[in-house]
């Protein structure tokens, strides 16, 4: 951004169609630093120029770095070279050269103004700023919100480059099978990362997709930044025998529609967090083959929040646990994600095997309290679906440790097995390595409860849990929170509406403590700026290495996490929550490669990785890691698709964080307010009738973004 104390560099000249000046179409300043410009600066109204069509880059010698930020080419011309320019291209401009806004069409001449040897014919002395030729203030920061609109709309930056030009770079794998990177995939990795685009060549092989996860498909995208995402329709298929779905919200017209088979398997159970009026529409359409539970709510203001799906099949168990609810909006237009991992039998010699991944999912599933129900299963005949069902599963091969919240008040021997007491009890039995010796903590999620700096403190002590490899404790991490502003919501895919899947109220949100602790949502490389997280996900991390990462159903809030009381003897959970703890660990000999779907896999899951791979380390990196040149042949990075730019970006003074009862009146990319004038009254009844419900990470609406607008009706959202 170009900073109140430079100078003015120069200007771009409106030419005619005969490349003379165009005196009725003002000059545009350009200023030493970033300059962004759109139709608006240009005083045009052609929409194929977009509001942050161009940036200029310019230094204090005069030259000047043109980057295409909107979809549209543009042309620049210098002496007899004429040269189009696609989304994301760049070249440097020099004095006298021309700029075609639209190729052969708005033309403007960059003219420097550098001391009066630099003056051009053109009369350029007047100037448009204020006297001495600087920017000013109200200007700077009109600069620094376009620069930022531009940074949201990262995602679509390739879309015209992409349309026009097939010949794209070949894709290679992220991950090598049985091997570490090779030095030309790093260099790839590198350029990708600089290029916004590190999630094109997030590639993995079956045999290790349970060792990271994935991001949900966003429509609207282009290509690349779907690069294995999924779908729901992608998790549940095949030859399913029982479904159990596990959520807060269900819309069952849409779920069945997205996955029509849901009414082919012979028993569905839907344990869910809904409420009585929805509860009353499922009770009365659901099919015959769907069983519906909600689960106990012992203390108040509780929610059953966990999103996780268990899909029996003849061969095994598919375990998933995500971020979505399973509605519309949720699987097409926020950034979520998703871990899965297929488990076969148990050897009939092996049925009291147990691990750490078992006790924690079978004791999770105890405390659902679920009815009852049989199946026919073609290898045990009629079966009783329960809890202890699923310990004829063999979990040995899990990649990821369960971190799970349940609602009640845990002391003695429950103390450590829920919530953040959970998450620290895990941790402290891992050795990490040095380099993450009170390294930084990020949390991100979708909705903040009501908190204070105590907790936060006990949060930070399970979160910074570990010791490093010379026995000493990791120690104190600093946490940054990562929450989308006000502008980023403005501008999403959804516009304001995305707000409503971001449910903190102000009283929440802007307490002061809270304001060394905000961070920037900035998703260029996985072309997710524009669509508004609801994905949960908790790390240590330094750079690009991860000591470890979390992705959970669970928001920041004592009501997810639960809460010490009695002189830390006890743990007080409102909520349940479910989440799958990634980590450092020596890659298992027998690999990852069961499916429950593929016929062609080892059915005791012993296939896929090559004999160099077995016993290394597995070390966990962001997409951007780019790792020594000199290859370890002790260990080998798993890239996880973290949506978010890490290190994170601290607010800036112009940042404010998102607040969904607020009133913004600057219209979105609908052209609507926050909130809609026509449901304004629904939304003022609302929030006085659900105050109380904040702590519980509970809303009263969600909106739907519809492509005429913005629909609105009343809802929760989790």
């Amino acid at each position: 951004m170009a900073a109140s104390s430079q100078m003015k560099i120069g200007f771009l000249v409106p030419l005619n169609n005969n490349l003379e000046e165009d005196k009725s179409i003002p000059k545009v300043p350009i200023s030493e630093g970033i300059n962004v410009l759109g139709r608006c600066n240009f005083s045009l109204s052609d929409k194929r120029i977009s509001r942050n069509h161009v940036s200029l880059n310019a230094s204090s010698d005069g030259s000047v770095d043109v980057v295409v930020e909107g979809l549209n080419p543009i042309v620049v011309s210098s002496g007899d070279q004429r040269m189009k320019l696609h989304s994301r291209d760049k070249a440097t401009v020099a004095h006298g050269d021309i700029l075609e806004l639209i190729p052969g069409h708005y033309f403007f001449k960059y003219v420097m103004l550098v001391g009066e040897k630099h003056t051009s014919s053109l009369d350029i002395r007047g100037s448009p700023l204020n006297e001495g030729g600087r920017i000013g203030k109200e200007e700077m920061l009109s600069l620094k919100r376009k620069r930022q609109v531009l940074e949201d709309e990262a995602f679509a930056r390739t879309l015209q480059a992409e349309q026009e030009d097939n010949s794209l770079v070949q894709e290679s794998s992220f991950v090598t099978e049985g091997s570490d990177y090779s030095r030309s995939q790093m260099d790839t990795l590198s350029a990708s990362c600089e290029g916004l685009e590190a999630i094109r060549h997030f590639r993995v092989p079956k045999d290790k997709l349970p060792l990271t996860f994935r991001l949900l498909r966003v429509q609207g995208l282009p290509a690349w930044a779907n690069s294995s995402s999924v779908s729901i329709g992608d998790i549940i298929q095949g030859n399913v025998i029982v479904a159990i779905l596990s959520n807060y919200m269900v819309d069952m017209d849409w779920l069945i529609s997205a996955c029509p088979t849901l009414t082919k398997i012979p028993r569905v159970l839907v344990i869910h967090g809904e409420g009585d009026g929805t509860l009353d529409h499922l009770k009365r359409n659901k099919p015959g083959n769907w069983i519906l539970h909600k689960p106990p709510l012992p203390i108040s203001y509780g929610t059953h929040h966990s999103k996780a799906m268990l899909l029996v099949y003849p061969r095994g168990v598919r375990i998933v646990v995500h971020t979505s609810n399973l509605i519309h909006v949720d699987w097409n237009n926020k950034s979520q994600g998703l871990w899965m991992q297929d488990f076969p039998w148990k050897d009939q010699n092996d049925m009291n095997k147990r691990c750490g991944f078992e006790n924690d999912l079978i004791d999770y599933l105890a405390i659902l309290k679920w009815p009852e129900f049989s199946v026919n299963v073609p290898i045990l005949g009629n079966v009783n679906i329960n809890s202890s069902f699923f310990k004829k599963f063999d979990y040995s091969s899990a990649s990821v440790r369960l971190v799970a919240s349940v609602p009640g008040y845990h002391k003695g021997p429950n103390l450590n097995k829920w919530g953040h007491m959970k998450l620290r009890t895990v941790l402290q039995e891992y050795v990490f390595e040095k380099e993450f010796k009170k390294s930084p903590l990020a949390y991100q999620f979708s909705s903040l409860g009501s908190l204070d700096e105590k907790w936060m403190a006990e949060l930070a002590s399970s979160m910074s849990s570990g010791f490093s490899d010379d026995k000493t404790p990791l120690g104190l991490g600093k946490a940054l929170i990562i929450w989308p502003t006000v502008e980023d919501v403005k501008c999403s895919i959804e516009g304001y509406a995305a707000g409503n899947a971001i449910p903190s109220p102000q009283k929440n949100v802007e307490r002061d403590f809270l304001k060394k602790y905000w961070a920037k949502w900035k998703a260029s490389h996985t072309g997710r700026c524009r669509a508004m997280p609801h994905i949960k996900t908790y790390t240590r991390y330094n750079g690009q290495n991860l000591a470890w990462f979390l992705l959970t159903s669970a928001n920041l809030s004592k009501a997810a996490w639960g809460a010490l009381q009695k002189n830390n003897s006890q743990l007080m959970i409102r909520s349940y929550e479910l989440g799958v703890l990634f980590l450092p660990s020596s890659i298992k000999e027998h690999g990852y490669g069961f499916s429950c779907t593929d016929h062609g896999g080892s059915p005791e899951g012993k296939c896929g990785l090559s004999e160099n791979a077995q016993g290394k380390r597995m070390k966990l990196g962001t997409l951007c890691w780019q790792g020594s040149k000199s290859s370890d042949s002790l260990s080998e990075v798993i890239p996880l698709p973290v949506p978010y730019e890490l290190p994170p970006q601290p607010y800036s003074s112009e940042d404010v964080p998102w607040s969904w009862d607020k009133r913004y009146y600057k219209k979105d990319v609908y052209g609507q307010v926050w909130p809609r004038h026509v449901q304004l009254a629904t939304i003022e009844s609302s929030f006085s009738k659900t105050a109380a419900n904040i702590e519980s990470d509970t809303t009263p609406l969600s909106y739907s973004s519809q492509a005429n607008g913005i629909e609105c009706f009343a809802l929760q959202y989790g």
